[in-house]
C-alpha cells in the first residue's frame, strides 16, 4: 500500500476515531479486534500505521535470541521501508513490566515509524512523548524488565491484549482504545466506519429535534 494512500487512511481514521471503527470491524469480521483503552506519553497523538511485531517471550539465558538482542530484531522487523509502520509488542505473559524505554525506542524516531504499541508497559514516558511518535502501552514503568521478559521473534503473528495481531494489520489507537484492522480490509472498514459516523449524526439530530431542550 502506498505512503499516499495510508497518510489519507490515517486522516480519516484519525477524524473517525475508534468506536466507529470497532463498529465497522463487528459489522465485517466476526473476530475480536478492539482494545480496551492504553495508556499514553500523549494522549493527543492518535496511532495509525502498518503493523510490524516483535514478539517477547519469558527470558531464558540459553537460547540465542538472548544475545540478539531488541535492536536486531527491530532492524528485522521494520525492513527496508519503514516510515509510517507501528511496532507492536507483545507481552511475553508479563503485562506489567517494561519492554523499552526511550533509549531503546529511540529508533522507532530515527526510522520514522508512525509509533508504538505495546501489550506491556514502557519507560520515560516524558522521552517518548518528545520523540513525537504516538505510543500506546499498558501504563508507564520505572524498573528494568529484560531478566524476566525478552524479545524473541520479529514480524510473526502476535497477541496484544487478546488480539491476533499479524504483520501488515493496520493499526488504530486513540484515548479511546484501539483496534486491528486486516489489511485487505482497511478501505471498506473506513467506508463502513464514515457510515456509521453519519447514522450516529442522524440518529442525535433526529433526538434533539423530538426533544428540544426546554
Amino acid at each position: 500500500m502506498s505512503s499516499e494512500h495510508d497518510t489519507e487512511y490515517a486522516a480519516t481514521a484519525a477524524r473517525l476515531g475508534c468506536a466507529p471503527l470497532v463498529d465497522a470491524m463487528g459489522r465485517l469480521h466476526h473476530h475480536r479486534a478492539h482494545i480496551v483503552a492504553l495508556s499514553s506519553p500523549d494522549p493527543t497523538k492518535p496511532l495509525f500505521g502498518p503493523a510490524v511485531t516483535l514478539a517477547y517471550l519469558p527470558y531464558r539465558d540459553d537460547l540465542p535470541q538472548t544475545e540478539t538482542g531488541f535492536g536486531k530484531l527491530f532492524d528485522q522487523a521494520i525492513g527496508d521501508d519503514p516510515a509510517g509502520k507501528v511496532l507492536v509488542l507483545s507481552s511475553g505473559g508479563y503485562p506489567d513490566l517494561s519492554h523499552a524505554g526511550g533509549t531503546k525506542l529511540s529508533r522507532v524516531a530515527r526510522h520514522g515509524l508512525a509509533g508504538v504499541l505495546a501489550d506491556g508497559r514502557l519507560r520515560d514516558f516524558a522521552q517518548l512523548s518528545d520523540y513525537g511518535f504516538a505510543t500506546w502501552c499498558q501504563g508507564e514503568a520505572t524498573r528494568w524488565g529484560g531478566d524476566t521478559i525478552m524479545p524473541f521473534a520479529a514480524n510473526v503473528a502476535v497477541q496484544i491484549a487478546g488480539v491476533c495481531v499479524t504483520p501488515g494489520d493496520y493499526v488504530f489507537a486513540d484515548a479511546a482504545g484501539a483496534v486491528v484492522i486486516p489489511q485487505a480490509s482497511i478501505e471498506r472498514v473506513l467506508q463502513e466506519a464514515a457510515r456509521i459516523d453519519a447514522e450516529d449524526a442522524e440518529s442525535v439530530a433526529r433526538i434533539l429535534d423530538e426533544h428540544p431542550p426546554r
